[in-house]
C-alpha cells in the first residue's frame, strides 16, 4: 500500500495523463454517437414520446448502438490505463524515467492481452452476479406482486442459492487471475499465457493476495465515497437556488451554477473512475514484483538490468 502511494505521488503526471487522455477520447467518441444518433433518428422524435412504433423502434435501436459504442470505449479506456500502471512500476523499479509520450505508446501496445485478461476475469463474476440479480429480482417482485409470492419463490431460491454456491470458486479464480494484467505488460505474453503465470505467481500466496487486493479495492472506494459524499453536499446547497431562484424572471443565477455543477460533476465522476481503476492495480503489480522477487529471484535481474 505505501509502495502504491509513493508511486502515485512520485508518477501521478504522466500516469494520470494517460488515463484522463483515455477516458477523455471514449467521451468524445461516445458523444460522437450520440450525436450521429440524434441526426439518424430526428430531434422530433426525441421530443415526442407518442409516436409511432416504427420511429420509437428506430430510437431504441439507436440508444442500443450509443450504449454498446459507450461500452466498448470505456472498456479500451480502462483497459489502456490498467495497462499503464504495471509500465509505470517496471520503469519506476528500474530507475527509468517516466513521461507521458512513452508510457502512452507501452500501455497501448498492450491493450489487447489486458483487455482478453479483463473479459476472461469479469466472465468469471458473470454467473455469480446473474444469480444473484435473478434472485433480487424475484424477491421485488414477489414484494409488489398482488398475487403473493407465487412462482417466484423458486427463482429466489434458485438465485440466493446459486449465488451462494458460484460466488466462492468465482472469488478463487478471480483471485488466482488477479495479477494477470501486470503479468501481460511486464513480460509481453497473450491473454492465457498471463493467466497461466499469475496462476503459478498466487500458488502459496492466495490468502496474502486476497487480502491486500480487497484492502486496496476498499481504499480506492472509501476515497471515492468522501468524494461522492463532498459533491452530494455541495448539490444540497446548490439545489434551492437552481429550483427556487429569488427573481423567477432572472436565469442568470441558476444558468451559472449548472456551467459550474455541471462539468464539476463529470470531474469528479472521471477522478473516481481513475482512482478506482488506478491504485488496486498499482497494488496487484507491486504484489507481482513481490512474488517474483519471493520465487523467481527477480532481484539478481533487476539489479542488473538497472545498472548503466
Amino acid at each position: 500500500m505505501n509502495g502504491a502511494f509513493a508511486t502515485v505521488g512520485r508518477y501521478w503526471k504522466p500516469l494520470f495523463g494517460v488515463a484522463c487522455a483515455a477516458y477523455g477520447l471514449a467521451a468524445l467518441v461516445v458523444g460522437a454517437a450520440a450525436c450521429i444518433a440524434v441526426a439518424a433518428v430526428g430531434l422530433s422524435t426525441l421530443g415526442d414520446l407518442d409516436t409511432e412504433w416504427d420511429r420509437s423502434a428506430g430510437l431504441l435501436v439507436a440508444v442500443c448502438c450509443v450504449a454498446a459504442v459507450g461500452l466498448v470505449a470505456v472498456l479500451l479506456a480502462t483497459a489502456l490505463t490498467t495497462a499503464a500502471c504495471p509500465a509505470v512500476v517496471q520503469n519506476a523499479v528500474l530507475g527509468r524515467p517516466v513521461t507521458f509520450g512513452p508510457l502512452w505508446r507501452q500501455a497501448s501496445a498492450r491493450v489487447p492481452a489486458v483487455l482478453g485478461v479483463m473479459l476472461v476475469t469479469g466472465l468469471i463474476g458473470l454467473v455469480p452476479a446473474l444469480l444473484l440479480a435473478t434472485g433480487v429480482a424475484a424477491s421485488v417482485v414477489a414484494v409488489v406482486s398482488t398475487y403473493g409470492p407465487g412462482d417466484a419463490t423458486a427463482f429466489i431460491a434458485l438465485g440466493f442459492a446459486g449465488f451462494l454456491v458460484t460466488a466462492p470458486p468465482a472469488v478463487w479464480l478471480w483471485t488466482r487471475f488477479t495479477l494477470a494484467p501486470t503479468a501481460a505488460v511486464v513480460e509481453s505474453q497473450g491473454p492465457l499465457t498471463s493467466l497461466r503465470r499469475s496462476s503459478l505467481l498466487v500458488r502459496g500466496s492466495w490468502w496474502r493476495t486476497f487480502g491486500i487486493t480487497l484492502l486496496a479495492y476498499a481504499a480506492a472506494s472509501a476515497a471515492v465515497m468522501v468524494v461522492q459524499q463532498a459533491l452530494n453536499v455541495l448539490g444540497l446547497v446548490a439545489g434551492p437556488a437552481l429550483a427556487a431562484p429569488d427573481n423567477p424572471a432572472d436565469t442568470t443565477a441558476p444558468l451559472a451554477l449548472l456551467v459550474i455543477l455541471v462539468p464539476l460533476g463529470l470531474a469528479v465522476q472521471l477522478v473516481t473512475q481513475i482512482v478506482t481503476t488506478v491504485f488496486p492495480q498499482l497494488v496487484l503489480s507491486l504484489i507481482y514484483l513481490d512474488r517474483r522477487i519471493r520465487t523467481e529471484n527477480l532481484a539478481a535481474h533487476l539489479s542488473r538490468a538497472s545498472t548503466p
